[in-house]
């Protein structure tokens, strides 16, 4: 009898669960162990609960293995916020997947670019962005320049060439 492997899944979902919650506290040991406070960018659970964000999780097996969130700034363009895999999940490539999401719903909100900041000392993350066609750009919204952080963004639609 063939029985069905289990399947990461992602949904929007609530961030208020006993998992997630375990999870971002995961997110928040890992960003202070490579990072001093000031370097750290995080949002709270009460950002993460707000009409403008959309938040997404990932299960595998039906456990929870990553989330995400995207933060629209009104401006026509969102931020990644909150993008964090459970450590024994890596491998399925989740991230890869949460960021495919993201990407999808800031286009069905009309969004004409993602941004993010990530630390430097996370080379994975860099690598998935930047494979992912995110390029390095200066601080943006409320962020300060920072040797610590590095900051990305994608234009989610191709810019028209006027001169074809």
């Amino acid at each position: 009898m063939d029985r069905k492997l289990p399947e990461v899944t992602i949904a929007e979902e609530p961030p208020r669960q006993p998992e997630i919650l375990r999870l971002l506290e995961m997110s928040d040991a890992y960003a202070a162990s490579l990072y001093p406070a000031e370097s750290n960018h995080l949002v709270d659970v009460s950002t993460l609960e707000q009409p403008a964000v959309s938040f997404f999780v990932a299960r595998f097996d039906g456990a929870v293995v990553g989330c995400c969130a995207l933060v629209e700034a009104c401006d026509g363009t969102a931020e990644i916020k909150r993008m964090f895999v459970d450590p024994q999940a890596r491998g399925l490539k989740v991230g890869k997947r949460l960021l495919q999401t993201l990407e999808r719903q800031a286009k069905s909100l009309g969004l004409d670019m993602i941004r993010l900041e990530t630390g430097i000392h996370q080379p994975e993350a860099i690598g998935l962005y930047r494979s992912a066609g995110y390029v390095e750009r200066p601080p943006f919204g409320n962020y300060q320049p920072d040797p610590l952080s590095l900051f990305m963004e994608k234009a989610l639609h191709a810019p028209v060439d006027l001169d074809r």
